[in-house]
């Protein structure tokens, strides 16, 4: 099992390098159906919340140069095969931060907790905020619930109209445009 607290300060200061900051780092199970495993690093350019497809390479590149050096150097971080997945979090993006939990503020999300906390393991329903090291959600079945950020085990945003509203694409220039084409006609 990779150490995931020391992969990520190996990759932070790469991601920072390039005026972006770390949303998540995690080991999963390879989709690519070889059995191997797959680092998933998601990371945000903090101006607009998202990542193009250029630093995204560009990430990719560092982490990758930085993982081959220590291994060459004899710091093994992750045994085995893997695959090194590197994106942006996206619309329904989770939430991992502090400050992740107060920016998406009144949009839906979803909370798995470590444990039960005032009878509650799973939550579902609107944000309320983040006080602190508290976070507030408004779950459908048992109302508002505030519990620490450290019992929170994943959360996420939940799909909606409303978060679809909120999130703009980073260029959205020309989405609206149709251009049509008269065909010519062919005297007969």
């Amino acid at each position: 099992m990779a150490d995931i607290a020391r992969l990520t300060e190996v990759i932070a200061p790469e991601a920072e390098a390039l005026g972006l900051e770390l949303v998540r780092v995690k080991m999963m199970q390879s989709e690519a159906g070889d059995g191997g495993e797959a680092l998933q690093v998601m990371a945000e350019d903090p101006a607009t919340g998202q990542l193009i497809i250029d630093q995204c390479a560009a990430l990719s590149r560092r982490i990758s140069d930085r993982l081959d050096a220590l291994e060459e150097a004899g710091s093994i971080l992750i045994e085995g095969h893997y695959h090194l997945e590197v994106s942006s979090p996206g619309i329904d993006r989770p939430l991992t931060r502090a400050r992740d939990f107060a920016t998406w503020t009144g949009h839906e999300a979803k909370i798995a907790m470590t444990r039960d906390w005032e009878g509650q393991r799973n939550l579902r329903g609107e944000l309320k905020g983040v006080t602190g090291e508290d976070v507030t959600i408004a779950d459908r079945k048992a109302g508002e619930v505030t519990m620490p950020l450290s019992l929170i085990h994943s959360a996420q945003l939940v799909l909606t109209d409303a978060l679809i509203a909120a999130t703009r694409p980073l260029d959205a220039s020309g989405a609206d445009e149709i251009i049509e084409l008269e065909e010519e006609k062919a005297d007969d």
